[in-house]
């Protein structure tokens, strides 16, 4: 669907606006290098969900120190949305001992995704989508699914993807070592870094 909207731009011409929200430089690589060919990006950093502000902080500054090095085809900025735990905490009650990957993870992707529809209604942006997406951890049909519901409830356009193909994943790790990324070992949440401390 991403490589037909893609086409069907191209056609006319066209090189649309599109909020990607993201997680973090390492997963937003990829997507940057391969979406920057055809939309003009805006970044839309908002992840209530990291544990502590040192770390938010820390990915945000290499979210900005990505963008700043990236040689891509067309201009890409960036929003830092409201850093805000308690958002997540609240999305996340009742669901604390949830494993990762379980209904608590939905209610984190649902409440990203409709602060992304809402960024991308108020900024006017064509599409928008996420980098989530890209993760083997992560399902895309899922993340499509929330997205493509938010997107109706804001009367905005969700982008559909699943940046996994293509080998995506295999090319973001490829540059997250060309420009030295930090990458960290969780998702973001004091729930996955416990549980994989755990592990440990």
């Amino acid at each position: 669907m991403l490589d037909r909207v893609i086409e069907e731009n191209r056609q006319k011409h066209l090189t649309p606006t599109l909020l990607l929200h993201a997680c973090c430089a390492p997963c937003s690589s990829y997507c940057l290098e391969y979406l920057s060919r055809y939309f003009r990006i805006t970044v839309f950093y908002y992840n209530p969900n990291i544990s502590i502000k040192e770390e938010y902080d820390y990915r945000l500054s290499e979210e900005k120190r990505l963008i700043s090095l990236m040689k891509l085809e067309n201009p890409v900025s960036i929003i830092d949305g409201d850093y805000n735990p308690d958002e997540f905490f609240k999305a996340a009650r009742g669901l604390e001992n949830e494993p990762e990957g379980g209904r608590r993870c939905l209610e984190c992707f649902k409440l990203r995704l409709s602060a992304s529809a809402q960024k991308a209604k108020e900024t006017g942006a064509d599409y928008f989508t996420t980098t989530l997406s890209i993760s083997p951890l992560k399902n895309a049909d899922v993340l499509n699914t929330i997205g493509a519901q938010c997107a109706e409830k804001y009367g905005v356009s969700w982008l559909y993807s699943d940046f996994k193909k293509k080998e995506g994943y295999k090319r973001s790790i490829a540059l997250s070592h060309e420009y030295n990324l930090y990458r960290q070992n969780y998702c973001g949440c004091i729930f996955s870094k416990n549980e994989r401390n755990s592990k440990q």
